[in-house]
């Protein structure tokens, strides 16, 4: 794999697979057999890599100089990677990927409302126990049992002023929609913020509070950012 550093990392089984388990690719190399695709279709991890090696040579996403072999000796391998080479540690050391070798920089005005008496600014985001929508992490018992249900993260002096006890249920509502949670104080939030994760779902979902809005440009929805009244549920 390659992660987000552009360092490309061997992975190995950690244990064995269950009876009748099955890798992507041998569901590939079937799937094409079934289909009657032409050419070879290897299920072998290190036969594939060396074909995505001498595919990518020459390219932006160079491979051709890697191997699992190079790999297997603790070679440390940055992305792109030439044959012939010793990596890419920093991708834009020199120059930048345009004819002129400079960067691009847009100015962006943020549109973002502020918040109006009584309200406050929502910020979603990570749990410790979850990840992303926790369809795996929660139904993992010793993971859910650590956060089963949404917690509002709430200063003390913003929760004191509503009327708000740390672990009471609370009663969130954005101009989309509203969530029940438990509310959590902690003195390490702004006072004009509240954070809820987005890990759960149904009417435990943090998108019920966040705009249907979109970037005009990447089409990135704002899942990020909205603005809520906090009351007592």
């Amino acid at each position: 794999m390659t992660n987000l550093e552009g360092r490309v990392i061997r992975r190995r089984a950690a244990i064995a697979p269950p009876p009748g388990a099955r890798d992507e690719l041998w569901i590939l190399a079937e799937l094409a057999r079934r289909l009657d695709a032409p050419g070879s279709w290897s299920d072998d991890p290190a036969r594939v890599f060396d074909e995505l090696a001498r595919a990518s040579e020459g390219g932006v996403s160079d491979y051709s100089g890697l191997s699992h072999a190079a790999l297997d000796d603790g070679l440390v391998a940055h992305w792109p990677f030439p044959a012939g080479s010793s990596g890419t540690p920093r991708l834009f050391l020199d120059r930048f990927a345009h004819p002129d070798g400079r960067a691009r920089l847009v100015a962006v005005r943020p549109r973002a409302a502020s918040p109006r008496a009584n309200e406050l600014s929502l910020v979603t985001g990570r749990l410790l126990e979850h990840y992303q929508s926790g369809a795996q992490t929660r139904r993992v018992p010793s993971l859910n049992d650590r956060s089963p249900h949404p917690r509002l993260e709430i200063h003390p002096v913003t929760a004191g002023d509503r009327g708000i006890a740390d672990g009471a249920r609370v009663h969130v509502e954005s101009a989309r929609g509203a969530v029940v949670a438990e509310a959590r104080l902690s003195a390490g939030i702004r006072p004009d913020t509240v954070f809820l994760p987005f890990h759960f779902a149904g009417d435990e979902s943090a998108n019920l509070l966040t705009s249907a809005e979109t970037d005009p440009v990447s089409g990135m929805p704002e899942f990020k950012h909205a603005i809520v009244t906090v009351t007592p549920a």
